[in-house]
């Protein structure tokens, strides 16, 4: 089996050749056929988060990464074989040679928060391609059928991102649906925002202003059907939000995270609005606190989904013919490359791996 790994994080990744594993227990083998490449995966191999206010950066290995490790946690894979515990009620509607896309945001699977059905938000997470070995390899093992959505026809190179720039933004899209009678400003026209803008219109939304310094993913972002976008950088970029939305600003989604991002984000929303932030960019926030109270915004983090949202997002996509993001295929061995090509802002829309 050949893998990428981070053996020392802002190193260059290394390749491995170790024996292809075997299913055990409940374990399902696939050998994978796609591999997103997101950019928390840059946060991974560059070994943590920035908190700004002079903080020391929080720390990836503190919070219990080990090296070396596999990235690569939107992953869609053939099933090769199933371990000898998994029960035909495990497997649903799976078989041998299905081609599944693969949820990676596992938690313990005891606690309250896993059973309740938010993984996602389990205090101790075993989240492929973070905690655990990812798709940047030629094999896999998932730990349960149960974390396998039998794609049935849909593409794996273009279904790969919805694992987690799909979901996340599905999650996040849900969190302001109550205002999708007005134009959403979204911050970030990258793959995340270019995947916001196909599934806020297959949710039924209005549209979204799409904000941006990059010009060319100001462009994909209309191309893509942006009600309108806005270079943050320009000295009346909050004029032009407010004349561009042609009322109230009342949900903002934040896919960048940075402090120019969330500042203008909380500056342009009217009373009672609502901030999404979801981006891992990094930085402190720079909001004056008795506008919070004055303007009584909500500011509400989203992270990832949970896997019922993951299967409603597959659905969504299949009974409303969602269009996919544009994805530039590159075979595993240039795993190094695309992350280097991420971390320049070289990318639009979704580099994904093709062992």
């Amino acid at each position: 089996m050949k893998s990428f790994k981070v053996a020392d994080f802002k190193a260059p990744l290394q390749e491995f050749d170790e024996p292809t594993p075997q299913p055990s227990g409940t374990q399902v083998l696939i050998k994978v056929k796609a591999a997103g490449v997101c950019h928390s995966d840059l946060h991974i191999w560059e070994g943590g988060y920035d908190l700004g206010h002079g903080r020391k950066p929080l720390s990836l290995k503190d919070r219990g990464i080990n090296l070396p490790l596999t990235m690569g946690h939107e992953t869609v894979g053939e099933i090769v074989a199933f371990g000898p515990d998994v029960k035909p009620t495990d497997q649903g509607d799976l078989r041998l040679g299905d081609v599944g896309l693969v949820y990676p945001w596992i938690g313990c699977g005891k606690c309250a928060t896993c059973l309740g059905g938010d993984e996602n938000m389990c205090l101790t997470p075993r989240s492929l391609g973070v905690y655990c070995d990812g798709g940047y390899s030629d094999h896999m093992l998932v730990p349960h059928p149960r974390y396998l959505l039998n794609l049935k026809g849909l593409d794996p190179a273009t279904t790969a991102p919805y694992a987690c720039s799909g979901v996340t933004t599905y999650s996040a899209l849900k969190k302001v649906e109550q205002h999708f009678d007005t134009p959403i400003v979204m911050f970030g026209a990258g793959g995340l925002g270019l995947m916001a803008l196909s599934l806020l219109k297959a949710m039924g939304g209005k549209g979204a202003i799409m904000v941006d310094i990059d010009a060319r993913k100001r462009e994909a972002a209309e191309k893509a059907g942006a009600l309108a976008t806005v270079d943050p950088k320009a000295p009346d970029a909050l004029e032009q939000l407010a004349k561009k939305a042609g009322g109230p600003i009342r949900a903002v989604i934040d896919l960048v995270g940075n402090a120019a991002t969330t500042q203008l984000g909380f500056d342009c929303l009217t009373k009672g609005g609502k901030l999404v932030i979801v981006g891992l960019f990094g930085g402190g926030a720079t909001w004056a606190l008795p506008l919070i109270p004055i303007k009584a915004v909500t500011i509400q983090g989203s992270y990832v989904g949970n896997l019922r949202e993951t299967q409603e997002l597959l659905d969504l996509v299949r009974t409303k013919n969602v269009p996919p993001i544009p994805v530039t295929r590159q075979p595993l061995a240039k795993a190094n490359d695309a992350l280097v090509q991420l971390q320049q802002g070289a990318v639009v829309g979704r580099t994904v791996l093709t062992p």
